[in-house]
């Protein structure tokens, strides 16, 4: 086979993914909890099928982009990135079709979005758990609740809960370092739940990093999950510990055109 491959070549087991797929989703049933893989690793509207095989029937993007890609599948989709204004137009076109979910992190936002939205949207609030990258503090109330009650009364924005990705995780190298971080996740968003459940009864608590949700064991205390990149895989996950050489289900496979010893 390999002497057939003139280019740089991706090459998947099915059979693994399948597999990889199989288990995450076995994980979130013990649990009691949604699963609702993140589809920016395998983009592929074929490998979706996979999950819906299982019975998967909501998904997270990373962009509006993928959301139309997948909406010709998928009708439960959580774009989890920030929301960007300027791109309203697509965000009505694909919430006049889909049950769409976004994250906001500011007032503004919020209240543009209601203003502009023709569709009914559910949002998340990203809490940074420690990745720094983006997010409202965990205790950063006064925020949180500035967009709660511009929200309140809006006919178009429904408030769905609070979303988290431990995207250190990444910079572990062993398991109980990642099962740290993810006690560490768990006790930050903690107060969150406790202070607005009352409030909204149907609160979710989402979580997202593949990390974490390889190696903890325990999601009692959230009601999603999102990993992505654990349908495929890769070297990285493996020096982490997230797995074992014989669960990463891709190689990218590239001919040697030229040797330089040194």
């Amino acid at each position: 086979m390999l002497n057939k491959i003139t280019k740089p070549t991706f090459i998947l087991d099915e059979n693994r993914c399948r597999k990889n797929i199989e288990i995450m989703f076995q994980k979130a049933k013990r649990n009691n909890i949604e699963f609702r893989p993140h589809f920016k690793t395998h983009q592929s509207l074929e490998i979706g099928k996979w999950f819906k095989d299982l019975g998967v029937n909501k998904i997270t993007v990373s962009s509006l982009e993928m959301a139309k890609y997948f909406a010709e599948d998928w009708n439960d989709i959580t774009v989890a990135f920030p929301v960007n204004i300027l791109e309203i137009k697509t965000i009505n076109h694909l919430a006049k079709k889909t049950d769409l979910n976004l994250l906001i992190e500011s007032k503004e936002t919020a209240e543009f979005l209601k203003a502009n939205l023709l569709s009914k949207v559910g949002y998340f609030m990203k809490i940074d758990v420690g990745y720094h990258r983006t997010g409202l503090s965990p205790d950063d109330f006064v925020r949180i609740n500035e967009i709660l009650d511009s929200t309140e009364n809006s006919e178009k924005l429904s408030f769905k809960g609070f979303l988290t990705h431990a995207g250190h995780t990444y910079h572990c190298r062993s398991k109980k370092e990642i099962l740290r971080i993810h006690e560490q996740s768990v006790e930050l968003i903690k107060p969150l739940r406790e202070k607005y459940i009352s409030r909204f009864p149907d609160l979710i608590i989402s979580v997202g990093d593949t990390p974490s949700c390889s190696v903890a064991e325990d999601f009692s205390r959230f009601d999603e999950m999102r990993p992505g990149n654990f349908v495929f895989f890769d070297l990285s996950q493996n020096q982490i510990g997230s797995c074992k050489i014989n669960e990463i289900a891709c190689v990218m496979a590239c001919p040697i055109v030229a040797i330089h010893a040194d």
